[in-house]
């Protein structure tokens, strides 16, 4: 009927004769706005992603279309993501992956035995023979079997049951799983977490969207960012005035801001939580990114039982780690663990339940994780190319770890801790006062404007310090210390440059 009709002619005539027939037009609206969504998500911040990494993909893109700009390119520096920076990946962990993905490849003569019984032990223990297949929820179970040896080797022979092992889909998971175990009540009787500040956007993140109460302890950057007892006798004791803190997380080595904690403090830590009732959470995902000389990692789990049975068998400690950081950096494979100490067994119940909503964790990322937990033995053909690879990548760290502090601490205005650890630097920076005003009438934190012009002048990508938390009158910025020798070198001199340049423009 309405072939010979246009179409404005057509939609008229359909309006018309609907308007006729009593359905008026009217815009629907929308059932899902911004007043009508989860109030929780909107109290969700994550600075490592946030305005200022979108500002660095839309000037990539002016710089592609020729757009002329005081930079040639965008150096980021505000994530830990190792490859992006172009750091190589370790031969031995991709060779496995590589066999298991593409099992005709076992009949490949180019890849090592030692490489190739990895595969083969792992394929059998998924459906079909497949890394297609889901796995158990918990894991996989050979794979479990592999981080707990791991973490034997790792704490000295100090037993680790397979059962207390999670798998996750990177340890960022895990944290959140384990956290919505946790959070409870309303009101005064909320979950009260503890965690540090500056702080890995994570936590209070996730805080925000699960309605528990941030609890902020501060680390004390006059000592290097160590972690003060006293302190978190202060944060806990203001806490309880208007909520019931249950959780004291930790991250050790620091994000962002590179300590490594002693034994003695973490024992200082064990006996607080003992005393008053916490549930412990470590953050460890750092754990072989040590580079300052004297320090060295200590597992919260060999300390806990070093400490012997009073503590052993009553403290609940969870403790995490990541495929992603370290000496292998494979953060798209999103694997990870989690080991529990001393879980009531029938929230083990509950935690099985909960994990198994989300079926399994990407068995892809258990393989590496298993690759990771079972690495090449001494004799083995691997052997000698992965320690190679592996110290490399380590020692490669410890020189630009040295790089970061040395310079900056060249420039007025300016103060770095040393990098310990983990891979990033936390810099105090000076703003004058003109320019604390000029961010305020732009409704930005200081930090966040100086981040911002430092992007926009010099095309590098840094995160402000607000979104970490500091303290009170306090500027920082989170960089991570992962770009290759050279570009990390220009980076920290055009720094230095913009730094000098902006403090005379606002003095």
């Amino acid at each position: 009927h309405f072939s010979g009709f246009s179409a404005g002619h057509r939609n008229s005539f359909i309006q018309r004769k609907m308007s006729e027939n009593g359905v008026l037009f009217q815009s629907r609206g929308k059932v899902l706005t911004v007043d009508t969504m989860n109030p929780a998500v909107k109290k969700v911040e994550y600075a490592v992603r946030g305005p200022i990494v979108t500002r660095a993909v839309e000037l990539e893109k002016e710089l592609k279309q020729g757009v002329k700009k005081p930079f040639t390119e965008v150096i980021k520096a505000n994530i830990g993501d190792a490859h992006a920076m172009g750091q190589r990946p370790i031969t031995f962990l991709r060779q496995v992956i590589a066999l298991c993905t593409y099992p005709d490849l076992l009949n490949d003569n180019k890849f090592p035995e030692d490489a190739k019984e990895r595969a083969r032990r792992i394929l059998q223990a998924c459906g079909g023979g497949s890394i297609g297949a889901y796995s158990a929820s918990q894991g996989i179970e050979c794979v479990r079997q592999d981080v707990a040896q791991y973490i034997e080797r790792r704490d000295g022979g100090i037993p680790s049951d397979p059962n207390n092992i999670y798998l996750s889909t990177g340890a960022s998971d895990a944290i959140v799983t384990l956290l919505k175990l946790l959070v409870s009540g309303e009101g005064r009787s909320r979950t009260g977490v503890l965690i540090p500040i500056p702080q890995y956007p994570l936590y209070s993140a996730a805080l925000s969207e699960l309605g528990a109460v941030q609890v902020n302890y501060y680390l004390d950057e006059e000592n290097c960012w160590a972690l003060d007892v006293q302190e978190l006798r202060r944060a806990l004791t203001a806490a309880r005035q208007h909520c019931q803190p249950k959780v004291l997380c930790i991250i050790n080595p620091g994000n962002p801001t590179g300590q490594v904690q002693s034994k003695k403090c973490i024992e200082d830590v064990i006996r607080f939580a003992a005393e008053e009732k916490l549930f412990l959470m470590a953050d460890e995902v750092y754990q072989d990114n040590i580079y300052a000389q004297g320090c060295q990692f200590h597992s919260f789990k060999k300390v806990l039982y070093e400490m012997g049975p009073e503590y052993w068998h009553t403290v609940e400690l969870a403790s995490f780690h990541s495929t992603s950081k370290c000496y292998m950096g494979e953060c798209g494979f999103r694997g990870g663990y989690m080991e529990v100490i001393n879980l009531d067994p029938q929230v083990k119940q509950q935690l099985v339940k909960l994990v198994s909503v989300r079926l399994c964790p990407p068995v892809p990322g258990q393989v590496l994780l298993d690759v990771i937990a079972n690495p090449p033995r001494e004799g083995e053909p691997s052997y000698e190319q992965f320690i190679k690879e592996k110290t490399a990548v380590l020692n490669n760290l410890a020189e630009k770890a040295r790089l970061t502090e040395e310079i900056f601490n060249t420039v007025p205005g300016i103060k770095c801790n040393p990098v310990q650890g983990a891979m990033y630097s936390f810099p105090r920076i000076e703003i004058p006062d003109k320019a604390v005003k000029e961010a305020q009438a732009k409704g930005q934190s200081p930090d966040m404007f100086y981040c911002m012009k430092l992007l926009e002048e010099m095309g590098i990508c840094v995160v402000p310090g607000s979104g970490f938390g500091q303290r009170e009158g306090t500027h920082h910025f989170r960089m991570t210390i992962l770009p290759p020798t050279e570009k990390l070198r220009i980076l920290l001199n055009k720094l230095k440059e913009f730094h000098e340049r902006f403090t005379r423009e606002y003095s």
